[in-house]
C-alpha cells in the first residue's frame, strides 16, 4: 500500500502498511505446488511402488494403498497419489480442492488489498474509478492469459480455441466478489452469498434442459452443460460441457466471498482480538460448512465440474481449515523458516502456472540438467526423479525472483 504523501508543514507520521500475511503466500504456494510439480513427483513415486509390487497400473483407489504387501510409508505415498486425480463426476478428492482453494485465497487477500480504499472512502476521497479500472484490467488480462495457456497463439481456427479457462474463472469470480465487497456492508454480502448459492441450486434443479428435463445432474443433462453448448464460444473442453463454463462460474463467486469473510475476520481487531480464538472459530466454521455441504449433498451433489453450491461449501470448509492451520503456525506461532519454499512459489503463483502450462518445458530441462543422475535410478522410479528435478529448477528460479523482489502482479 502506498504511503500518503507529506508536506513540509505536516507533522503526522505516515500510515503504517498493513502486516502481510506470510501464511497466505505460503498457502498459495502450497496450493500451486501440486499442479506445477507435486503431482508429478507423487505419481512417479506411486508408479515406482506399483512396479516394485507388481500392482495393476492406473487403478486409482484406496485398495492399492491398503494392499497388505505395502509398508505404511508406501501406503501413504500411494494414497497421496490417489488423491491427485479429479473425481470423475460426483465426489471430492484433494485435487478437487486446488482450484477453489486458490479462488478462496484471492478472496482472503481482498480486505488487506483494499484497506487504503476504505480509508480514503471514509475521508471522502476514494479513487473509485481507479479501483474499477484496475479490477476490469486484471480480469481481462486473466481471461486473455487463460486463452493463451489453452493455445490461443497456436491459432488452429476459431472452432478449436477453448475460451473458458482456469485463469478466466479466477478473474471473473474474484471480479464480481470484489464488486460485492467494495459496494455492500457485511450483512448484504452475506445475503448475496446465500442468494447466489440458493439461486444457482434452483436454476439447476428446476430449469428444464431440452431433451433431458429439469433437475438432471448428469454430464450431458445438467443446465450448466447445456448453457455451455448453447452460448460458450469455441471449443468445449469435454465436448458436452466445459469444467470452467459460463453458468458454473457464478457460484465460484461465493468461493471468493468465503475468502473475503475469512480475511475480514482475521483483519478485524475488535471483533476477536485473540488470534488463537480466531483460529478456533475459523476451524469450527470450516467444520460447520463441511457438515452443511454433506447434508445438502442429498439434494445437490458435491460436484466440482458443475461447481455446485454444496461443492462451494465443502471446498470452502476445507479451505478455511487449511488456512487456519497455516495462519496459526506461520503468523500466530511465527514458525516461518520451513515455509519459505512455498512462499517463493506463492508470491509468483500466476507466473509459475503460466510457465508450467505451456510456456516452458520443465521436464526436458530436468532431463537435460539431471539426466545423468536420473539414469542411475531404477527405471520404475525415474519419473519421480525427473519431477524432483522440475521442482528444484522451479524453486531455484522462483527464489531468484523473490530475492530480487520481481513479482508478476496482475
Amino acid at each position: 500500500m502506498d504511503q500518503p504523501s507529506s508536506t513540509v508543514t505536516s507533522t503526522a507520521p505516515p500510515a503504517a502498511k498493513p502486516k502481510r500475511l506470510l501464511s497466505l503466500d505460503a498457502l498459495r504456494g502450497f496450493d500451486m505446488f501440486w499442479i506445477v510439480s507435486g503431482e508429478g513427483i507423487f505419481h512417479g513415486l506411486a508408479h515406482g511402488i506399483k512396479e516394485d509390487h507388481a500392482l495393476v497400473q492406473n487403478t486409482y483407489d484406496w485398495t492399492i494403498a491398503t494392499n497388505p504387501s505395502l509398508s505404511l510409508f508406501e501406503r501413504i505415498l500411494v494414497g497421496i497419489s490417489n488423491q491427485l486425480h479429479h473425481s470423475p463426476w460426483n465426489g471430492f478428492t484433494f485435487y478437487d480442492l486446488i482450484f477453489p482453494l486458490f479462488i478462496f485465497i484471492s478472496g482472503v487477500s481482498m480486505p488487506f488489498s483494499y484497506q487504503k480504499y476504505f480509508t480514503d472512502k471514509e475521508a471522502g476521497n476514494a479513487p473509485t474509478g481507479k479501483i474499477y479500472y484496475a479490477l476490469i484490467k486484471r480480469t481481462l488480462i486473466l481471461i486473455l492469459l487463460g486463452t493463451v495457456v489453452n493455445g490461443l497463439l497456436q491459432w488452429k481456427g476459431y472452432e478449436h480455441i477453448r475460451f473458458a479457462s482456469v485463469l478466466g474463472r479466477i478473474g471473473l469470480a474474484t471480479f464480481f466478489a470484489a464488486l460485492i465487497y467494495l459496494n455492500t456492508p457485511l450483512k448484504k454480502q452475506v445475503i448475496w452469498f446465500v442468494s447466489i448459492l440458493i439461486g444457482y441450486y434452483l436454476l439447476m434443479r428446476f430449469v428444464p434442459v431440452p431433451g433431458f428435463g429439469s433437475g438432471v445432474f448428469t454430464p450431458e443433462g445438467n443446465l450448466s452443460a447445456y448453457i455451455d453448448r448453447l452460448l460458450l464460444p469455441g471449443k468445449l473442453h469435454r465436448t458436452v460441457y466445459d469444467p470452467e463454463g459460463l453458468l458454473s462460474t457464478i457460484p465460484a463467486i461465493c468461493s471468493a466471498m468465503l475468502g473475503i469473510f475469512t480475511g475480514a475476520f482475521i483483519k478485524n481487531k475488535t471483533m476477536c482480538p485473540d488470534p488463537n480464538k480466531k483460529v478456533l472459530y475459523l476451524m469450527i466454521s470450516g467444520i460447520a460448512l463441511i457438515l452443511t455441504a454433506l447434508a445438502g449433498s442429498f439434494l445437490f451433489p458435491i460436484n466440482k465440474i458443475m461447481w455446485t453450491s454444496t461443492f462451494v461449501l465443502f471446498a470452502g470448509g476445507w479451505s478455511i481449515i487449511l488456512f487456519s492451520l497455516f495462519y496459526y503456525f506461520i503468523d500466530v506461532r511465527s514458525y516461518q523458516k520451513w515455509c519459505m519454499p512455498m512462499v517463493w512459489i506463492g508470491t509468483n503463483s500466476i507466473l509459475i502456472y503460466i510457465f508450467a502450462h505451456g510456456l516452458f518445458n520443465f521436464e526436458s530441462t530436468s532431463n537435460f540438467l539431471f539426466g545423468g543422475i536420473i539414469n542411475t535410478i531404477p527405471t520404475a522410479w525415474q519419473q519421480a526423479g525427473v519431477w524432483t528435478g522440475v521442482l528444484l529448477i522451479q524453486l531455484f528460479g522462483l527464489k531468484f525472483l523473490f530475492d530480487k523482489k520481481w513479482f508478476l502482479k496482475i
